[in-house]
């Protein structure tokens, strides 16, 4: 099931659109090397790690005019088997070079485009993915709206702190709080349900953020009055943005660690 904002993604990539390419890189490059660091298990070093990803992103560049999303792979699925593809030949050049002869560059399956429940895939990895989408949203976000009203929701929802703490701390009363966090919650709900859209394949990854707490549509009685079921789907969404944004916080600095060496 793709959407017209998968498609137009492809295509942007298709036409060697750099802005397309670097958003790509930026937005899932730290879970790459993070995996390929997982794979490598003492094997590979730092060096290794950043040229094997720029090789990945290399991999991914000259791959995209045979991918055919409808085939029913996953978009974490086209990330995970060019990454893993890059990591193994590397070791096979490394393991034929110790044994004293040289190695061609292995060509690469692209059977892994079909829908296959068999392949293994790691749910670590595919969690990491999820929270890189949620933080392009976040990203967005703060790029587009006021600079006061997402102070308010990073110091309430992502730093954790009391409505009162930050009512004081910003110098507006605690509803004026309230009405700043629901008018930031509401465009990151609208974000985050296009950086989904963008990076979809499946209708699992459609599906994804609410499996992780992550209502993009809470009901309403349509009265204009926020419900109990609201303000409950309103609590689980922060709770689940926060929690997220914090595991993709110790991602990035894990990231950033092994970029330094």
């Amino acid at each position: 099931m793709l959407t017209n904002m998968t498609t137009s993604f492809i295509a942007r990539l298709r036409a060697n659109d750099e802005a397309a390419w670097f958003e790509l890189w930026e937005t899932f490059g730290p879970v790459i090397r993070i995996q390929l660091s997982r794979w490598g298990r003492g094997r590979i070093g730092v060096e290794t790690v950043r040229d094997l990803s720029q090789e990945t992103l290399a991999a991914l560049s000259n791959s995209i005019d045979r991918y055919d999303p409808a085939r029913g792979a996953r978009f974490s699925t086209w990330l995970l088997a060019i990454a893993k593809h890059v990591l193994g030949d590397e070791i096979d050049r490394r393991m034929a070079l110790k044994r004293g002869g040289g190695k061609a560059n292995a060509q690469f399956d692209e059977t892994w485009m079909k829908a296959d429940a068999t392949q293994g895939v790691d749910e670590i990895y595919e969690a990491s993915i999820f929270c890189a989408k949620v933080e392009a949203a976040i990203k967005m976000v703060e790029r587009e709206t006021d600079f006061t009203d997402f102070s308010i929701y990073r110091m309430r929802v992502l730093d954790g702190q009391s409505g009162k703490d930050v009512a004081l701390a910003i110098g507006v009363s605690e509803p004026t709080i309230s009405r700043k966090l629901a008018k930031v919650r509401s465009v990151l709900r609208v974000r985050l349900g296009e950086v989904i859209a963008t990076y979809s394949f499946t209708k699992e990854e459609l599906a994804e953020a609410e499996r992780n707490g992550l209502s993009l549509n809470p009901n309403s009685d349509g009265s204009g009055e926020v419900g109990p079921a609201d303000k409950a789907a309103d609590v689980m969404f922060d709770d689940a943005i926060a929690d997220i944004y914090h595991r993709q916080m110790q991602l990035r600095a894990q990231d950033e660690q092994a970029l330094m060496g």
